[in-house]
This record gives C-alpha cells, sequence and structure tokens, in this order.
C-alpha cells in the first residue's frame, strides 16, 4: 500500500475523473441503492486522522490543508447527485491539539466545493505507549462526523481505531485498524413515491500512511480502505 501511495495521490488529485456534484436526487433511489450510498458516504465521510499514533504532549499543535479523494463504488452515487465521477474529494481543515495525559484531541471543517456538502468531525486519541527511539507509539481513538447542507439526508459516524507509529529520522511510517459505524436517514420518497428507511452501516477500516518532516513545515499521506472503498489523502500545514 504505502508503495503506491505517492504516485496515487498525485494522479488522482491531478486527474480529470476526481470531481463533485450536490446530493440532491435521492427521491430517484430505491432502498437497495440508498443502502449502497450509504456505504459509499460512510467511507467518505468518516473520520480521517492522517497523523501518527504518538502524543503531540502539552505544547504540540498541528493544523493543516487536507485533501482526500474517495472512491465511490455505487451506481447509487451517480444516481444521487445526477451524474458525480467515481471519486469524491473532500477538502478539509484539519486541526489537532497535545494535551497532558498523552491524549490529543482535534478535528476538522470543509465545505466540498461545487457540492451541497458541509461536513465537521471531532477526535480524541490516548497515547498507550508514548513511544522512544526504540519503541513504536501506540494509541487509541474515537471520532465522530456530521453531515449537514443536504437538506435530503441526515448522515452522521462513529469510529474506534487503534494506529502504531514509529518516528524515525524524517519521516514517521503509520498504520492503523478499526471500525465505523454511520447512520443515514432519508428525508425524502424514494422512486416511484416508495418510502425509504434508514440505513446503519458498519465497516472495519485500515489505514497506513507516512508523516515527513519538512523544513518549515510537515506533510502527511495516508492511504485508507473502510469496508470496499478507498480513501487517499494529503495534508500539508505545520506540525510541532
Amino acid at each position: 500500500m504505502k508503495r503506491a501511495l505517492i504516485p496515487a495521490i498525485c494522479s488522482l488529485f491531478l486527474s480529470g475523473s476526481v470531481s463533485a456534484a450536490d446530493i440532491d436526487n435521492i427521491n430517484e433511489l430505491i432502498q437497495s441503492e440508498f443502502k449502497d450510498l450509504s456505504q459509499d458516504l460512510t467511507a467518505a465521510l468518516s473520520y480521517k486522522a492522517v497523523q501518527p499514533a504518538e502524543a503531540m504532549g502539552l505544547l504540540g499543535f498541528d493544523i493543516g490543508i487536507e485533501l482526500g479523494a474517495t472512491e465511490m463504488k455505487s451506481d447509487a452515487w451517480k444516481i444521487a447527485t445526477g451524474g458525480g465521477e467515481n471519486w469524491l474529494p473532500v477538502p478539509k481543515l484539519h486541526i489537532s491539539k497535545g494535551l497532558p495525559f498523552g491524549i490529543n484531541i482535534g478535528g476538522f471543517y470543509t465545505q466540498v466545493p461545487t457540492t451541497n456538502i458541509k461536513l465537521w468531525g471531532a477526535e480524541a486519541s490516548y497515547a498507550i505507549l508514548a513511544g522512544s527511539t526504540l519503541v513504536p507509539a501506540l494509541a487509541v481513538r474515537g471520532a465522530y462526523t456530521k453531515l449537514s447542507g443536504v437538506s435530503q439526508l441526515e448522515f452522521d459516524s462513529k469510529s474506534i481505531d487503534i494506529s502504531i507509529s514509529k518516528g524515525l529520522t524524517l519521516f514517521t511510517p503509520f498504520a492503523g485498524i478499526g471500525h465505523v459505524w454511520a447512520d443515514s436517514t432519508p428525508r425524502v420518497l424514494g422512486a416511484g413515491g416508495v418510502n425509504l428507511t434508514a440505513e446503519s452501516t458498519n465497516a472495519t477500516k485500515i489505514f497506513a500512511g507516512l508523516n515527513f518532516n519538512l523544513l518549515g513545515g510537515n506533510l502527511a499521506i495516508e492511504a485508507d480502505k473502510t469496508g470496499d472503498n478507498l480513501t487517499y489523502s494529503a495534508k500539508l500545514g505545520l506540525r510541532f
């Protein structure tokens, strides 16, 4: 996964196949398609930390501009958006802060351009192992995201994961595994005026990435697989 991460991110973000559209055609879905859409949105809109496991400490701070792109695998996504492409790009302003006792807190906010998607998320993590020159850091994280701006849909997700990282000279590899639970509630009737019912989705997630210490800045890249959907993310900013 890591060997393909950087070229995959570059090709996705520069490709014309990465675009987005309003979610305003849920009334054209049947129940099975709404379930498929919910699975795609669970992967795209659930929390992505894009950072190593170690605690940052009381003076630690991480702020960056993040861009992720998630593969939307179902035809339901194209129906719900009136022809949206196969990859959904989600830019974010992402902030994390270190606290005492191995705790980090963080969050993000986004309004996805050319769509009605507004999304915020929050997380808290605890470093079970702080990490050292010989021992990797190990942390557990809980997170929540909430969608707004889409009048036809209510969506939120909850997740928990455990991650490991090991700082090297100029970069820190990290990886983890977790689980995501999401609830999607339609606010319109489906195709043919049939009632659509809420869908509860749960999926296993695995992720891996690299954090680079740059002169005067920081770059983190990550590949995430939630359920059957891939997400590639890159975050550029400051971390200290």
